[in-house]
């Protein structure tokens, strides 16, 4: 099976503080990848410069043989290039991040309203379809199924703030899903809620695994990365510190920073 995500010597650094250092892993098509680690370990920032919300300072990231970033290169992209590599990406954030004033639905169709009007202005086309009505009613269907799929179709008129956080999670997964994205990432989807509505944002991520969608999820819930992730990635200061199958990572840790890790978290 060919790796869809080929990430090599990415560094970071903000000022004088070296954020990345080094990271370098392969994604297969089809796998759900955890990072896990204690925070200000790293895994945000690395996601944040896998979407390109943050510039990495050297390495490279490849999506489907492509490379669609080279540090080394001092590579400058533009805005339109920028816009066209996260695509490649769907982001689903701690915080929800939904637009306020918008519904559910509304919320859901946006990104893909605005890439449609886009793609229609300067190809005359977006998805086979040559008018604004005609993509704007694709669109509206494939955001009802969208919440459908994340059973979130019975308040896709409802407004962020008539919703729960785990809710408004469902919604932001359904976004991430709206522009047909090549990996779904995480970044702590369960941190912002309550405990008792975490069960079903973690639910629809494991529904998603089973339909072999690719997905790479930062999270501290060390239970659900050992059911649902294909891979485990440790990070500590920076780095990569052990990479291994959920048996591997929590069975039998090869790494003494990852030991302690474990000790604390699952308290053994």
């Amino acid at each position: 099976m060919d790796n869809i995500l080929e990430v090599k010597n990415i560094k970071k650094s903000f000022g004088k503080t070296q954020v990345l250092k080094d990271i370098s892993f392969s994604l297969k098509k089809g796998k759900a990848l955890a990072i896990i680690g204690s925070s200000g370990s790293g895994k945000t920032t690395l996601l944040r410069c896998l979407n390109f919300l943050e510039k990495a300072n050297e390495g490279t990231i490849s999506v489907n043989g492509e490379v669609i970033f080279s540090g080394s290169e001092n590579q400058k992209l533009s805005d339109s290039e920028i816009r066209k590599n996260r695509l490649h990406f769907g982001l689903v954030f701690q915080s929800f991040n939904l637009f306020p004033q918008y519904t559910a639905k509304e919320n859901v169709m946006l990104a893909e309203q605005i890439l449609a009007k886009e793609q229609i202005k300067k190809n005359g086309e977006y998805n086979g379809y040559k008018t604004i009505k005609e993509a704007y009613e694709f669109i509206d269907n494939k955001a009802e199924d969208l919440l459908e799929s994340v059973g979130m179709k019975h308040k896709k008129d409802f407004v962020p703030c008539e919703l729960s956080g785990g809710q408004q999670q469902r919604v932001a997964i359904a976004r991430a899903l709206a522009l047909n994205p090549d990996i779904l990432c995480f970044d702590e989807p369960t941190s912002a809620l309550d405990p008792e509505i975490t069960g079903e944002v973690l639910n629809v991520i494991k529904k998603l695994a089973e339909k072999n969608t690719t997905m790479i999820i930062v999270t501290h819930e060390m239970g659900f990365a050992k059911e649902v992730a294909d891979e485990v990635m440790f990070m500590d200061n920076g780095k990569v510190e052990e990479m291994g199958t959920p048996e591997e990572i929590f069975s039998n840790p090869k790494s003494e920073r990852l030991r302690e890790f474990l000790k604390t978290v699952l308290r053994i």
